[in-house]
């Protein structure tokens, strides 16, 4: 099996060589990058598997990076913040990012939101089932391919993040059926739900935005109270 290729952006560089040292025993190939204005030709050039991307770097912040590079850079990203503040995490994922980890970090943690990453890229979604169309769906006026991860309303493509997209196929999976937050971040993160958690619910503000989906009154993509998030086949 080909070694999983890693880039590492901090600027810490304390901390960068001990995350590269504990990675490369996992059996990563681990690159550095200790400033961001180097980062995007790394990203670029490099094309790694994933890249662990600091938010607060010097020469050019990680929301940033993530902008910059999510044209040309189809991989991962995992960013690492030192804020719980709601707004810095729906802003990395809307620049692109796939997951957050926050400081400080406990490597165990970063490892298994790292190889949960990985194998959403190579696995298919545990929600789903051999009887799913497993390429191309069609509702209305959205059209979805998961084979180049292209999604499309009013024949328009829309600019999906790769775990926007991983989220949207999911719940359309499973049209007129309610998905829990615990199943949707078992399935796309690898961890239980722990009652606090707010990527899903940050992810589907971005995709109502992106979907033209009004956040006030949604009927695309429906938050039922208490219980998790339905995806409405005929409303598009």
């Amino acid at each position: 099996m080909e070694t999983q290729r890693i880039l590492l952006v901090e600027d810490d560089q304390k901390l960068s060589q001990l995350l590269q040292q504990y990675l490369q025993k996992q059996g990563f190939e681990v690159s550095t990058c200790l400033n961001g204005q180097e980062a995007p030709d790394q990203i670029t050039s490099l094309q790694p598997d994933l890249v662990v991307l600091d938010l607060m770097l010097p020469g050019m912040d990680g929301l940033s990076v993530c902008r910059q590079v999510r044209n040309e850079y189809n991989g991962k990203i995992l960013v690492l913040t030192a804020s719980d503040d709601d707004m810095d995490q729906v802003a990395a994922l809307e620049m692109g990012a796939d997951d957050f980890v926050t400081k400080p970090l406990q490597p165990r943690v970063l490892l298994a939101r790292i190889r949960m990453l990985l194998r959403r890229s190579e696995a298919t979604n545990p929600l789903l089932t051999p009887s799913d169309p497993d390429r191309y769906r069609c509702f209305g006026r959205l059209q979805l391919d998961n084979s180049i991860r292209s999604c499309m309303l009013d024949n328009s493509t829309i600019s999906l993040t790769p775990s926007e997209f991983d989220l949207l196929w999911l719940l359309s999976s499973h049209p007129d059926e309610i998905l829990s937050r615990d199943a949707l971040v078992k399935a796309t993160r690898g961890i239980d739900y722990d009652g606090v958690d707010r990527t899903i619910d940050n992810k589907i503000v971005s995709l109502r935005k992106k979907l033209n989906d009004n956040s006030a009154t949604p009927r695309r993509l429906i938050t039922v109270r208490g219980k998790g998030y339905l995806f409405v086949p005929d409303s598009w």
